[in-house]
C-alpha cells in the first residue's frame, strides 16, 4: 500500500533502487522556460536538464508552461513539480525521480505570468514541445493569420493564447528593457523546426508590427534572435491507470503522473546559443553545425515507420506496436518501407541506416511498453508530410517507384474512413476530422477522393510529381476497399493473398 504523495518531503523515503535528483532543488535558479509540458518533454529534455543539475550547473531550472490543460500542473504541483520517469524494456523497469521542472504555470490561467517568466533575464533558453498542430499552418505551410488564436493574439498582445503571442510578446518586451534575447529551441517533429519556427513567427511580427504602425519587431527576430534546429527521439506511451498502480506500489507513495519510456534516447542540437546552455554534450546530446541529415534520418525512417505501423496496425486489430511490428506482413512491409526511404536521405552525412533501422527494429518489439496504436495514429494530416510524402516525391522525382510509401498514405485515409465503423468513432484523431467527415460521406470516385484529401490536406501542393502520387495513393485505397490491409498488402507481394487481377 501506498503512503501519501511523492514531494521533498517524501522523496528521502523512497526505496533505495529508485534514482532520485542529487542536487538541492531549493538552490536552484531558472534558466530555461517549456512551452507543451507533456509527456515526452518530461522523458526527454527534463532528463537532460536534469542530469545537468546533478553535475552542478544549478543555474538551468525549467519553468513549466501548458499553452491548454491543466493536468500536468494540477498532478504535478502537489508533488513539488517531482515525478517518476519509468524506462522499460524487455528485462524490467529502472525508477528516476525526475526534479528538473521548478514551477509551473497554465498559460490561459495566468498569462501575464508566463509573460513575467519569458522576460525573466535570467531565462535564456525557451524549448517547445507543442506538436505539429500548435505551429498554425496554413496548407502551403505560413502562418495561419486567419486562425481565430491568431487573431486574438494580434488583438490582445498582453493576453495571448499560442506560443507564436508569447514569443513575440516576451520578445518585445525584453528588448524594450534591454534584456538580450532568450534562444528559441523547437523540439518538435518540424521539418528544419528552428527555421521553420523562425520564419512563422517573423511572420507573426509582422503582421503584428503591421498593426502598431511601424514597429519593427519581426527585424528584431530575423536579426537577433537565435532559432536552433533539433532532432528529439524517445518513444513515450500514454501512462495509463496500471502504470500508476505499479509505479505507487513500488515508490511507496503516490505519483499522479508518471511517465513511460524506453532506455533508448537522442537529442541532436545545432549549436547556436548566444545567451549560453547547459553542458548537454556531457550526457549523449550530439551538439552539431546542422542537424538536417539527423532529422531526415529519424522522421523518414522511425516516424515513417511508426506511422505505416500505426495505420496498418489499427485496420489489422493491433493495439500496440510491438504486436502490429510482430505481424509477419506487418514487419515485412516496414523493411520494405525502410528500403524505400534510405535512398531519399543525403549519402554524404556519414548516416548509418543499416544501424538505425536494426536499432529501430529492437525498439518496436518491446513488449513492455505498450505503445498504443492509436495514440501515434492521432494528427496524421500535420505529420505525414515531413515523414512519408516527402520521401515518396524525392523518389518520384529520381525516377523511383514510392509503392510502400504511398500505402501508408493510404491506410491514413482508410483508418480515418473506418472510426465509426470498423473503428471506434474517436480511437484518434485529426484537425481535419470535420472536413474529412463531409468528403468520406460524399461517395466520391476513389481518385476524386484522394485527390480532395490532398487538396484538404495540403499534400504535395504544387510539386510536379503530385499527380502521379495521388494515383499511387488512390490504387492502394481501393484495394483497402476491396479487402482491407490484408489485400493491400498482398498486391505489394506481401503476406499469402495474391495480387488482384488487373
Amino acid at each position: 500500500m501506498s503512503s501519501g504523495r511523492l514531494s521533498e518531503r517524501t522523496l528521502r523515503s523512497l526505496p533505495r533502487e529508485v534514482s532520485v535528483p542529487a542536487y538541492d532543488r531549493v538552490g536552484m535558479t531558472p534558466g530555461i522556460v517549456h512551452l507543451g509540458v507533456g509527456a515526452f518533454h518530461r522523458a526527454h529534455q527534463t532528463a537532460y536538464v536534469d542530469a545537468c543539475l546533478s553535475d552542478g550547473e544549478s543555474d538551468w531550472g525549467i519553468v513549466g508552461v501548458s499553452l491548454r490543460s491543466p493536468d500536468t500542473r494540477d498532478a504535478l504541483a502537489p508533488q513539488d513539480g517531482l515525478y517518476t520517469l519509468a524506462i522499460r524494456d524487455s528485462a524490467g523497469e529502472q525508477l528516476q525521480v525526475i526534479g528538473s521542472i521548478q514551477s509551473l504555470f497554465v498559460a490561459p490561467e495566468k498569462p501575464g505570468a508566463v509573460l513575467a517568466a519569458l522576460t525573466d533575464p535570467r531565462i535564456r533558453i525557451v524549448t517547445l514541445t507543442i506538436t505539429e498542430k500548435a505551429y498554425l499552418r496554413a496548407a502551403d505551410g505560413t502562418l495561419d493569420g486567419a486562425h481565430p488564436d491568431i487573431v486574438h493574439d494580434l488583438a490582445n498582445p498582453r493576453a495571448p493564447k499560442t506560443a507564436h503571442g508569447f514569443l513575440a510578446e516576451a520578445l518585445a518586451r525584453r528588448r524594450a528593457a534591454g534584456t538580450p534575447p532568450f534562444t528559441v529551441l523547437c523540439c518538435d517533429n518540424l521539418p528544419a523546426n528552428g527555421a521553420t519556427l523562425h520564419r512563422l513567427l517573423i511572420e507573426f511580427a509582422a503582421l503584428q508590427d503591421s498593426r502598431q504602425g511601424g514597429a519593427d519587431l519581426a527585424r528584431h527576430i530575423a536579426d537577433e534572435v537565435a532559432f536552433p534546429s533539433s532532432m528529439v527521439d524517445r518513444i513515450v506511451p500514454a501512462t495509463t491507470d496500471a502504470d500508476r498502480a505499479r509505479i505507487a506500489k513500488q515508490l511507496g507513495v503516490e505519483d499522479a503522473w508518471p511517465v513511460m519510456t524506453e532506455p533508448f534516447r537522442q537529442w541532436v542540437i545545432e549549436d547556436r546559443f548566444p545567451a549560453g546552455r547547459p553542458a548537454w554534450e556531457k550526457f549523449g546530446v550530439t551538439m552539431v553545425e546542422d542537424v538536417r541529415p539527423f532529422e531526415d534520418m529519424k522522421l523518414r525512417l522511425l516516424n515513417g515507420a511508426h506511422s505505416g505501423i500505426a495505420y496498418l496496425g489499427l485496420l489489422s486489430g493491433h493495439a500496440t506496436v510491438d504486436r502490429a511490428f510482430a505481424d509477419p506482413s506487418i514487419r515485412q512491409f516496414v523493411d520494405r518501407l525502410w528500403a524505400e526511404a534510405v535512398p531519399t536521405l543525403p549519402r554524404d552525412a556519414g548516416l548509418d541506416t543499416v544501424a538505425y533501422t536494426v536499432e529501430l527494429a529492437a525498439r518496436f518489439s518491446n513488449t513492455a511498453l505498450a505503445h498504443r496504436t492509436a495514440q501515434i495514429a492521432n494528427d496524421g494530416s500535420q505529420k505525414l508530410p515531413q515523414r512519408i510524402v516527402a520521401s515518396a516525391l524525392a523518389r518520384l522525382k529520381a525516377g523511383l517507384l514510392p509503392e510502400h510509401l504511398s500505402l501508408v498514405a493510404a491506410a491514413w485515409i482508410a483508418a480515418c474512413a473506418a472510426r465509426g465503423g470498423t473503428l471506434p468513432e474517436s480511437h484518434f484523431t485529426d484537425p481535419l476530422d470535420a472536413a474529412l467527415g463531409d468528403l468520406f460521406s460524399s461517395n466520391l470516385p476513389t481518385e476524386e477522393m484522394t485527390k480532395a484529401v490532398f487538396d484538404l490536406a495540403g499534400f504535395a501542393k504544387g510539386h510536379p510529381e503530385r499527380e502521379r502520387l495521388i494515383e499511387f495513393v488512390a490504387t492502394h485505397l481501393v484495394h483497402f476497399k476491396q479487402g482491407g490491409p490484408k489485400l493491400a498488402l498482398a498486391a505489394l507481394g506481401i503476406g499469402n493473398e495474391p495480387p488482384p487481377p488487373g
